[in-house]
């Protein structure tokens, strides 16, 4: 086992955190009080080749891997999980949906614009009745022969308003149930595509987050990705590499929490001396760091199996579960660290703690990845 990372890893590493500390961290407290989409930063994210990490070069990607993506998406994550949602949807669940299992004319068309940040991208499964339960899909593609005519809602979409393209799964045959869903590449601007109200959320609150409504979309033929009924294969493969990516998005929120907490316990002091100098703190600080490192261990050991070509649902089921909690438990407790400063915006983990919570629910709740770990070991 070789814990070490590359000099190339450090150095994406080192420019995703001096990104965020330079470009994300100013007006971030703003941000999120006025719910305000990071637009200019997210256009520098996508300048810097942080918005198509892992898609082939010939297509205006990094052609990285996916260690170097989850390195890049803890630091970022570190200071604006609102800017570190962007980044993951649109690698994780967009472009390497559309690198992997698009054609060259839906590559050429989308996935260029798209890895290099001149498009924004946005994934759509979930609806009022199909969280979890993927499957229920009520949102209809009726083949009419050359095209297909789209109708449904779709809720908690991440881009909401902001994507350009929109990766949208929808039921085609439902007597043949989950084999009969179809994924399709729609356009903003369509006719009949409307962009419901933005999302009054507890955290990610710069996040764009949006129901979407479809009246009669026509969709050309060209646009579903995949043999016909490959939608709900393609949605789960693509979700199992999204996790790795909310994974490593929990992992940057607990260690931004525990960083802040740790340098506060180094000036704040109570009963004559430094907090961290009282064991109750000192304690609470060991706890959150072995946490935050085991999770960190469960993330890279997910992003390596994806890159040896290993299955990789197991491992990324585990490290979404476990790091969703670490974030939680982690910024929990650096707001108590913090006491009454913790409680307000101007020391950013209220925030953080705020943030922390969605990650144990988009992209699979906690326990729709307990069902994935459990069939997995039971199957064996």
């Amino acid at each position: 086992m070789d814990f070490k990372l590359t000099e190339e890893h450090l150095m994406i590493r080192d420019a995703a955190r001096d990104f965020a500390k330079t470009e994300l961290l100013p007006g971030v407290i703003e941000r999120d009080e006025k719910q305000e989409f990071p637009k200019e930063q997210v256009k520098k994210m996508g300048e810097l080749g942080f918005l198509g990490m892992m898609v082939s070069p010939e297509y205006g990607g990094g052609g990285m891997d996916t260690v170097s993506y989850v390195l890049a998406m803890e630091e970022i994550s570190k200071v604006d999980a609102s800017a570190s949602v962007v980044m993951s949807v649109n690698n994780s669940l967009v472009c390497w949906g559309l690198d992997h299992y698009g054609n060259e004319a839906q590559k050429e068309k989308y996935l260029t614009k798209l890895a290099t940040g001149e498009s924004i991208g946005a994934f759509c499964l979930s609806e009022p009745e199909a969280g979890s339960d993927a499957t229920s899909q009520k949102t209809t593609a009726i083949d009419k022969g050359d095209h297909y005519v789209l109708n449904g809602t779709k809720n908690w979409i991440t881009n909401g308003s902001t994507a350009d393209y929109y990766i949208v799964i929808a039921q085609t045959d439902i007597e043949k149930k989950h084999r009969g869903i179809n994924a399709f590449i729609v356009e903003k601007g369509w006719e009949g595509f409307e962009i419901g109200p933005k999302e009054q959320k507890l955290g990610i609150r710069g996040s764009d987050t949006h129901s979407l409504i479809f009246n009669d979309v026509k969709v050309p033929k060209e646009n579903r990705i995949g043999e016909d009924g490959f939608g709900f294969k393609f949605a789960m493969k693509t979700l199992s590499g999204g996790r790795i990516g909310i994974a490593a998005q929990a992992l940057g929120i607990a260690s931004g929490a525990y960083e802040l907490a740790k340098e506060y316990s180094k000036v704040r002091k109570a009963f004559g001396t430094e907090i961290m100098n009282h064991q109750a703190i000192a304690f609470k600080l060991a706890d959150m760091h072995t946490s935050i490192e085991a999770a960190r261990h469960l993330v890279m050991k997910a992003a390596c199996d994806k890159d040896n070509g290993e299955n990789y649902d197991l491992s990324g089921a585990m490290a979404k579960l476990f790091a969703s909690k670490t974030a939680m438990d982690v910024a929990v407790e650096a707001v108590q660290i913090h006491g009454g400063n913790g409680y307000v915006k101007e020391y950013h983990v209220e925030r953080l703690m705020r943030d922390a919570k969605i990650t144990q629910i988009y992209e699979g709740t906690s326990e729709i990845q307990k069902i994935v770990i459990s069939r997995s070991i039971l199957r064996d």
